[in-house]
This record gives structure tokens, sequence and C-alpha cells, in this order.
């Protein structure tokens, strides 16, 4: 098994002042040749956007983006006709493809909205726009990996244009549970949202990410009351 360990204050941060963004890969400027990518996993932001702030209209294309609000409301509009809004225990995903543009806002005036932003490469490109959008906390499963993100339509979750699999695991403390990759050669980067684990010798504390590849299982531990995010991708970008 490989593994790659970034601690929480290694990543990459921007504070515009209305948004608070940690990258754990390299992204507008912040530049990392080493930072990269994990195989297909090339954005994880953890942003924080004020009241009645956010990212205006602008465009993306040919990425799968996943966002996992962690707190507040996030008020989503596209020029695919989707306005809405995604809040703590939704999953939000679009297919930019061909391309696509949207905007996302705070809904709150008062409080911060926070969530993750999750660009994945795909395996298909210039496919016709999607978008799509779950109540994950239907399915929630205490102290086992709930999935939320697939290549396949009809499984759980939402579903993106890649071998891609990923889980929430919500562990109480002392809960030790073995993940098994769903594809050969795929890795797993493992990113603590809150709490303390254990994977092999490598504590992982709050907003700590670990890649790991090279292996067909491993075990987490959960050393606190945990919520972990597991994002499975191929190790293999496209056309490489």
């Amino acid at each position: 098994m490989k593994t790659i360990y970034h601690k929480a204050d290694s990543r990459g941060h921007a504070n515009h002042g209305w948004l608070d963004s940690y990258h754990t890969f390299s992204f507008a400027n912040y530049y990392n040749p080493e930072r990269m990518n994990f195989g297909v996993l090339r954005v994880l932001n953890d942003d924080t956007v004020s009241g009645n702030m956010g990212f205006g209209t602008h465009p993306h294309k040919d990425m799968e983006i996943v966002s996992i609000p962690l707190e507040g409301d996030l008020r989503h509009k596209d020029n695919m006709g989707n306005e809405t809004i995604i809040k703590a225990g939704d999953i939000q995903v679009m297919s930019a493809g061909t391309g696509v543009m949207h905007s996302e806002y705070n809904n709150d005036p008062d409080k911060p909205v926070k969530f993750l932003q999750i660009w994945v490469i795909p395996n298909k490109m210039n496919v016709t726009p999607r978008y799509g959008q779950i109540d994950a906390t239907a399915n929630a499963k205490p102290n086992d990996f709930q999935q939320i993100v697939s290549p396949n339509k009809d499984d759980d979750g939402v579903w993106i244009h890649q071998d891609a699999w990923f889980h929430l695991a919500k562990f109480e403390k002392g809960i030790s549970k073995e993940y098994f990759l769903k594809k050969e050669g795929n890795g797993v980067y493992v990113f603590i949202l809150e709490g303390k684990a254990k994977i092999g010798e490598q504590i992982l504390e709050r907003r700590d990410g670990l890649g790991i590849s090279y292996t067909n299982s491993f075990k987490i531990e959960a050393l606190e009351n945990s919520e972990i995010l597991l994002m499975e991708v191929p190790m293999m970008l496209p056309n490489a």
C-alpha cells in the first residue's frame, strides 16, 4: 500500500474576505507541482462564503463537479434551468460536458455557508451537460460507509462520468471498519471532515487528507467520533 499524507495546514489558502478557501490541490493562485491531483481527483476545495455573497455566473467545461454542503444554505442557478438550494445533507453534481454556466451564492444574509467543491476529470468528454441533486440523509448509515457518488445511474447517490465511488462515513469513537476498493487500479483519497482517525500507522485529524493506492482494501479506526469522506478514483488520467 502506498500513501501520501496531506496535513490540513499544508493546503493552499486564499482569503478574499467574502470567500475563505483551502485548496488540497493546485487551484487558482495556489500552485504546487507536487499537489496537482490524486489520480482523476483534480480539485478539493474547502470553502466558506460570507452572508449574501458568492460566485457570480461563470463557465465550466468537461469536468464532473460534486458539491457537498457542510453548513448553511447555498443557492445554485445555471443555464440548464435549475435554480435550487442545497444544504447540509444534500449532494449536488454537475457534468459540465460541452459547457455550462452557473452561479453559487450564500442564501443567508447573516450566516456563512460552508461546502466542499470537488472536481473529477471525466472519462467521457463533450457530454451533454447535466445536473443532479439528492438528499443523502434518508439513506444515512451510522458506523458504515454510505455511498453518495458512483458511475451508475441506478446506484445509490448521484452519478458521474467516471469509475469513481464516494462514501461518507460517520463513525463513533472506537469503530473500526475495512474499506474494499470497487475497481482494480483505483486509489482512495480519505478526507477527515471532523474528528480523528487512524489508517495503518497514520493518525489523521480534522481536514487532514490521505491518498491511498496500490491496495485492494484498508482499515479505518475512529479515534474520536468522526465524519470522513472517502473518494475512490482511477489513478490513471484519461489518455495518459
